[in-house]
C-alpha cells in the first residue's frame, strides 16, 4: 500500500514532462511549416555557375561604374608630429553585375559576408594610407546585398592612419585640410568609372563628431583622373576643412608666457640698491620662459617653418630679457654717477689746496718784489725784468687758465652726448614703456596671425 502511495505521484509527473514535450516539438514544427518560406528564394548555385570572379562585368565593354558613398564612425587622432590622422569609416560600393541577376522574385538578398569571396569587386584603395586594417569582432564587418537586376551593394569597415600634409606656420592658428583619396589600384578608366554616390550629398555621422583638437568646418567631394604611364585612373578625394581648437593653448602657453613677461616687471619697483632680489627675479623669469618654450615645442615636428607660437615665445623671451638688462643698464648708471661724484669730490678738495698753496706762492712772490725794489731804489736803478715779479705770474697764470677751460670745454661737449641717467629715472620710464611696447607688439601679433 504504502508502495503505490510512493508511485503514482511519480507516474503523474512523468507524465506530465511528457507532454510538454511534445507540445514543444510540435509548436517548432508549426513555426518551421508555416512561418518560413524559402520557395522564393534564387539558387545560388545555379547562378554561380559559369562566373568568373576574376574577370570583371561586362568585360570587353564599356567600363564598370562603380558608385562610392562614405559614412565616418570616428576620426580617433590627428598628429602633427607624423602629420597624420586616423579615421574608421563605413565604405558602401555598388556596380551592377549582370551575371548575378534572377527573376524569382523582387526581394533583395541579404547574403553571408563570406559570400564576398565568391564575388568580383571592386580593387579600390586608399591611396594616401600610410596602414589600414578591417574588423573582423565578432565576425568580419563586411555587408553584401544583391539586387534582382544584378546590382550590388558591398560595404566594408575600415581603419586607417592616413597621411594629411600640414602647413603649420600659423599654429596653433593653423586651419589645416586633410583628404581621403580612393582610387582603382589595377583598372584604368577603360575598365572600370568612380564616382560619388547620388545619395552623397553628406557624410552621415560626421556632423557628431567632437574633435579635441580641431573642429570641421567644411568638407567637399572632388573627382579627377590621374595620369600615369600605365593609364589614366580614375580617383575620388573627400576633402576636410579642420579648424584647431585654440583654448588650450592660450590657457597652457599664452597666458603663462603673459604672465613671466609681467612677472619681470615687478623689478622695476624694487629699489636698486636690492641687488640679490632683481637679479634672482629676473634670471628667474628668463630661465623660466625657457623652459616654457622646449617643453611646447617638444610635441611638435622638428620643421624648418617658424611657427606663429614660436614667434610669440620669442617675443616674450625678449621682453623678459630686456627687463633684465634694463637692470644691468640702470645698475651701471648708478655706479657711474657716484663714482663721478667721487671724482668731482677729489676734485674740489685737490682744488682748495691749489689755491691755498698758490695764495702762499703768490704772497712770497710779491715779498720778493719789494726785496728787490728796495735794493734798486738804492742803487737807484730799475731792474728789466724781475724773475718771480707779479707780472709774469699773472701771464703764466691767465695762459693756464685759458688752456684749462678750452680743454673742460672739449671734455663737456663730448659728455653731453653721452650724459649718464639717473637710475630711478631709468626704472620710471621703464615702468610705461614695457607694458606699452608689449601691448602694441600684441595687437600686431594677434591681427597678423588671425586675420
Amino acid at each position: 500500500m504504502e508502495f503505490l502511495t510512493w508511485l503514482f505521484p511519480a507516474l503523474v509527473l512523468l507524465c506530465t514532462q511528457q507532454h510538454r514535450c511534445i507540445r514543444a516539438m510540435t509548436d517548432i514544427g508549426d513555426y518551421i511549416g508555416s512561418n518560413i518560406e524559402i520557395s522564393w528564394l534564387p539558387n545560388l548555385d545555379d547562378l554561380m555557375k559559369g562566373y568568373a570572379r576574376n574577370f570583371r562585368p561586362g568585360i570587353g565593354g564599356p567600363p564598370v561604374n562603380v558608385a562610392l558613398a562614405i559614412e565616418v564612425a570616428s576620426i580617433d587622432h590627428i598628429s602633427e608630429v607624423n602629420m597624420e590622422y586616423t579615421m574608421t569609416v563605413f565604405l558602401h560600393q555598388s556596380w551592377r553585375d549582370e551575371r548575378l541577376s534572377y527573376n524569382h522574385t523582387n526581394e533583395t538578398l541579404g547574403l553571408d559576408s563570406r559570400f564576398v569571396d565568391k564575388l568580383w569587386l571592386p580593387d579600390t584603395f586608399i591611396v594616401n594610407a600610410k596602414s589600414a586594417w578591417f574588423h573582423d569582432v565578432t565576425v568580419e564587418n563586411k555587408l553584401i546585398r544583391l539586387q534582382p537586376d544584378g546590382v550590388i551593394l558591398y560595404s566594408i569597415r575600415i581603419t586607417s592612419t592616413v597621411a594629411c600634409d600640414m602647413d603649420l606656420s600659423k599654429y596653433p592658428m593653423d586651419e589645416q585640410e586633410c583628404m581621403l583619396d580612393l582610387e582603382s589600384y589595377g583598372y584604368s578608366s577603360e575598365d572600370i568609372v568612380y564616382h560619388w554616390s547620388e545619395n552623397q550629398d553628406e557624410i552621415h555621422g560626421l556632423d557628431k563628431l567632437q574633435l579635441a583638437q580641431f573642429t570641421i568646418t567644411n568638407y567637399q567631394f572632388t573627382t579627377e583622373m590621374m595620369n600615369f604611364k600605365s593609364g589614366q585612373f580614375p580617383r575620388l578625394s573627400l576633402h576636410f576643412h579642420l579648424r584647431r581648437n585654440r583654448g588650450v593653448y592660450i590657457i597652457q602657453s599664452y597666458v603663462p608666457s603673459i604672465l613671466l613677461v609681467a612677472m619681470s616687471w615687478v623689478s622695476f619697483w624694487i629699489s636698486q640698491s636690492a641687488v640679490p632680489a632683481r637679479v634672482s627675479l629676473g634670471i628667474t623669469t628668463v630661465l623660466t620662459m625657457t623652459t616654457l618654450m622646449v617643453s611646447a615645442r617638444s610635441s611638435l615636428p622638428r620643421a624648418s617653418a617658424i611657427k606663429a607660437l614660436d614667434v610669440y615665445f620669442w617675443i616674450c623671451y625678449v621682453f623678459v630679457f630686456a627687463a633684465l638688462v634694463e637692470y644691468a643698464f640702470a645698475h651701471f648708471n648708478a655706479d657711474y654717477m657716484k663714482k663721478q661724484k667721487n671724482k668731482l669730490k677729489a676734485r674740489r678738495q685737490s682744488g682748495e689746496v691749489n689755491v691755498k698753496n698758490a695764495i702762499v706762492l703768490f704772497s712770497l712772490s710779491i715779498a720778493g718784489v719789494h726785496q728787490e725794489l728796495a735794493i734798486s731804489n738804492r742803487h737807484h736803478r730799475i731792474p728789466r725784468s724781475l724773475p718771480g715779479s707779479y707780472g709774469t705770474i699773472e701771464i703764466e697764470t691767465g695762459e693756464t687758465k685759458l688752456r684749462s677751460e678750452m680743454k673742460l670745454d672739449r671734455k663737456s661737449g663730448l659728455k653731453s652726448l653721452f650724459k649718464p641717467i639717473d637710475a630711478d629715472t631709468i626704472d620710471i620710464y621703464a615702468r610705461a614703456v614695457f607694458p606699452a611696447a608689449f601691448a602694441a607688439v600684441n595687437v600686431i601679433y594677434w591681427v597678423a596671425y588671425t586675420m
